[in-house]
């Protein structure tokens, strides 16, 4: 299954190379800058784990995720904090040490105390981890250390996850094996296709526009034509069978899931 990353901050282009290795790595990104627009997507379960910057535009990044653990079905949400810059944590004490033995030698009075750089970040990193979250990386690390640690945080958090299963008529998806059955037949679909389904279920009786479709489905950095995703829903319709009648065509627009029964009441 595709793992939905969801990265919240007011200047997500700070973070594009970090970004672009967690997509190469087979995750998907989705972008939000405002708590409303995070809300939104925690709300359609459109995330399986979440990236947060030190600031949204509209709020403080340790500030919602206190708010996030303090809400039900985000209390056991992945949540790993992205701050601008952290120095390594054994660089402070090591100068304080030196700095030290150095008096005591020239029996000299101690220097004025100094802050050492980076300790804002530190502070900034423990503000997060006490806020609730489950990591805390920097822009200035090396890309394919944060992907590791992302993936880490992954495993720890699904290790214990049970099987889910989305029902929609003859449709059954096992979000778990990620497995597809239309009327307790198995149909076999690629992951692109898998997670389209995914995307239509989770979001019924919604217009889904095709540019939303491709950054849910093939990832924000995905620069290819919108018209990929109709080549695509078209096989998955072809798959679907009798069950491809839910999925309809919006002109000019994009596609809508009507779940059966749905159709009596518009």
């Amino acid at each position: 299954m595709r793992v939905n990353v969801v990265y919240a901050s007011r200047e997500p282009n700070r973070a594009a190379v970090i970004l672009e290795a967690i997509a190469a790595s087979g995750l998907s990104v989705t972008i939000a800058q405002k708590s409303k627009e995070l809300l939104g997507l925690l709300a359609n379960r459109s995330c399986e784990l979440l990236l947060i910057g030190q600031r949204l535009v509209d709020e403080d990044g340790v500030a919602m995720v206190k708010t996030l653990r303090s809400r039900g079905p985000t209390k056991q949400l992945p949540i790993i904090a992205l701050v601008e810059h952290a120095d390594a944590p054994a660089a402070a004490p090591t100068a304080v040490v030196r700095s030290a033995y150095a008096s005591y030698f020239t029996k000299s009075q101690p220097s004025p105390a100094i802050v050492p750089p980076g300790s804002r970040g530190t502070s900034l990193r423990l503000e997060f981890f006490q806020a609730g979250a489950d990591e805390c990386l920097s822009q200035n690390w090396d890309a394919a250390e944060c992907v590791a640690r992302i993936k880490a945080v992954l495993r720890r958090t699904q290790v214990n996850a049970s099987e889910e299963i989305i029902k929609m008529g003859p449709i059954e998806l096992n979000l778990t094996s990620y497995t597809l059955h239309v009327s307790g037949k198995r149909v076999p679909l690629t992951s692109k296709e898998l997670d389209l389904l995914y995307v239509f279920l989770s979001s019924s009786n919604r217009v889904l526009s095709r540019p939303y479709l491709i950054e849910r489905v093939w990832g924000y950095n995905y620069f290819g034509s919108p018209r990929t995703v109709d080549v695509h829903v078209r096989r998955l319709r072809e798959k679907l069978g009798t069950a491809a009648r839910f999925i309809t065509t919006i002109p000019c627009v994009g596609y809508k899931l009507v779940p059966p029964g749905s159709e009596l009441r518009r």
